[in-house]
């Protein structure tokens, strides 16, 4: 009986465009513009201006040293602040790195003279990046220059250097040494596009039953069993599914060589336990919700949001109490635990069970569901 139900869905997707389009193309596409439009690793140079009413060899060399920095380009010297402004409102400059009149005076007379930067929030990674440049060249040149005051005092190198630096810091980057953005944007992004699209093409195949009224001959080859009629839909599914996620992984670690300590086997077992989730999340809004339009909304909604709640691009550490309960109704919170235990850590399998056993537990969501989803297929017309 399942069987005859995994033939009919094969049928079903091979006569339709639109799951080649969802399950095929869209996964392919992603995989490529992602990793590509990030293959950098950071944007560099950014363009960035300079007001220098100082004009001293000192903030001169400053601005060399600051153009000289991988992520910022000075583009651009104003004569007043004003220019400069009306420059980074237009979309010119992300930044703008004042100096004022007698700095090189003050400094040398150590009296602190206040060097501004200032940044545009409304383009928040690249505004990021150039501000630690900016202020990590602040920090070289108020060295340099104590340094230059301590050797005219007559200290020695080694008693300037103890005095301006004493304690002595190095920092060593774990599991991704070059800090390449793409290693976890890209580890974060492709699964969550696979995820949504599972979501969408899951409830979709579902719901495409009641709108063309076949849902009753549907469930009649299961003899009204609605958990293998279910089943024998999403295996067809389930392998396509699979095929793409094994691709997204093949290339992650083996085109884009992005860390993986624990072998791609641990991955593509990560990615079998995903897809059969997500699968099983997007039975559970369908039984849910008695309506196509309302479910492929959530589902958008839910997988959207996992993005940033599941601690990809913001510590989940530092969310909020009540964020931080939330994040672990996520199904990619636990897709993002196992990944960096596994993948980055090297971990085996006993540090991580927990994580496959919480993310297991969503698959008693449909179950929950699974009579009512009955319910609509049999009694309820369709709903947009």
């Amino acid at each position: 009986m399942v069987l005859s139900v995994v033939k009919r869905e094969i049928k079903r997707l091979l006569s339709r465009p639109l799951y080649l389009f969802s399950m095929i193309l869209a996964p392919l596409f992603a995989y490529i513009f992602f990793p590509t439009l990030m293959m950098e690793g950071l944007p560099t140079d950014l363009p960035a201006g300079v007001v220098d009413l100082d004009n001293s060899s000192v903030t001169r060399q400053i601005i060399r040293n600051l153009d000289a920095f991988q992520q910022t380009k000075i583009v651009a010297q104003y004569n007043n602040f004003a220019e400069a402004r009306t420059a980074m409102q237009r979309g010119e400059i992300y930044a703008v790195y004042y100096i004022p009149e007698g700095t090189t005076k003050e400094a040398l007379a150590s009296k602190q003279p206040t060097v501004s930067f200032y940044t545009s929030a409304s383009y928040l990674i690249p505004a990021s990046l150039v501000y630690r440049d900016m202020k990590m060249m602040s920090e070289y040149a108020s060295g340099a220059i104590t340094r230059s005051t301590l050797y005219a005092k007559g200290y020695t190198e080694d008693q300037a250097m103890a005095m301006l630096q004493p304690i002595k810091m190095e920092m060593h980057a774990v599991n991704n040494p070059l800090l390449n953005y793409s290693v976890y944007l890209s580890n974060s992004l492709l699964p969550a596009i696979l995820m949504i699209l599972i979501f969408q093409v899951t409830i979709y195949s579902i719901y495409s039953e009641l709108k063309e009224e076949t849902s009753k001959e549907w469930l009649a080859m299961t003899n009204n069993s609605i958990y293998k009629a279910v089943i024998g839909k999403l295996i067809p599914q389930f392998f396509v599914w699979m095929l793409m996620g094994v691709t997204c992984l093949v290339v992650l670690y083996g085109n884009c060589h992005f860390p993986l300590n624990s072998g791609l086997l641990p991955m593509v077992a990560l990615m079998f336990v995903f897809v059969v989730v997500c699968q099983g999340f997007g039975v559970f809004l369908c039984g849910a919700l008695p309506s196509m339009r309302w479910s492929l909304s959530i589902a958008t909604l839910w997988g959207v949001l996992s993005i940033p709640i599941s601690g990809f691009s913001f510590p989940q550490m530092a969310f909020p109490p009540a964020l931080q309960a939330l994040s672990y109704l996520f199904p990619m919170r636990y897709y993002f635990l196992i990944y960096v235990d596994q993948a980055l850590n090297g971990w085996s399998f006993g540090y991580t069970w927990l994580f496959y056993v919480c993310l297991l537990a969503f698959l008693i969501l449909p179950i929950c569901v699974m009579g009512r989803l009955k319910k609509f297929l049999l009694e309820y017309h369709y709903q947009i």
